[in-house]
């Protein structure tokens, strides 16, 4: 007996660009981006939602990639790590993630500045344990979290001109 997949045709904007397909009713908005696309920097982890690895903005809101289906997105508006990289919202951000040794193997690193700059975007001080609890949802096992807690403290208090 042969299985029949059901398919949809979805509209979504992906980092500012109109895209239009054909995708099977239960692909993940992550298998899409990186497959259909070609946009990879968002990493498929856990694939429960737990880690973090494949967070995306769906309409501006972090999301997990892997717990949402692309037919979800469907009229959304998705920006993943390569659209607020191309649009340099999140360069001085990079740059600290660098200058602090705040990635390793960089797995985590996409979700760990999508997440990130969700905090910072609020345009708010942060204390290390805000900045911790924030992130509480994305996994690093190189780092030890400390570096990059200390790369978006960095950032915030350049942001908000406090250090």
């Amino acid at each position: 007996m042969t299985e029949l997949k059901e398919r949809h045709e979805i509209t979504l904007t992906v980092n500012g660009e109109t895209v239009t397909r054909t995708v099977e009713a239960r692909q993940h908005l992550v298998d899409f981006l990186r497959n259909e696309l070609q946009l990879t920097g968002s990493h498929l982890g856990c694939e429960h939602g737990v880690c973090g690895a494949c967070t995306v903005r769906l309409d501006g809101e972090i999301v997990r990639g892997c717990l949402t289906l692309a037919v979800q997105a469907d009229g959304a508006a998705v920006e993943t790590i390569e659209g607020v990289t191309e649009t340099g919202e999140i360069a001085d951000l990079q740059e600290t993630f660098v200058e602090r040794n705040a990635l390793q193997c960089g797995f985590c690193t996409p979700g760990m500045l999508l997440t990130a700059a969700e905090l910072l975007n609020a345009g708010k001080p942060a204390t290390r344990a805000e900045i911790r609890t924030h992130l509480s949802g994305n996994y690093c096992r190189c780092t030890g979290y400390h570096a990059i807690v200390d790369a978006i403290e960095t950032t915030n208090n350049k942001r908000l001109g406090t250090k």
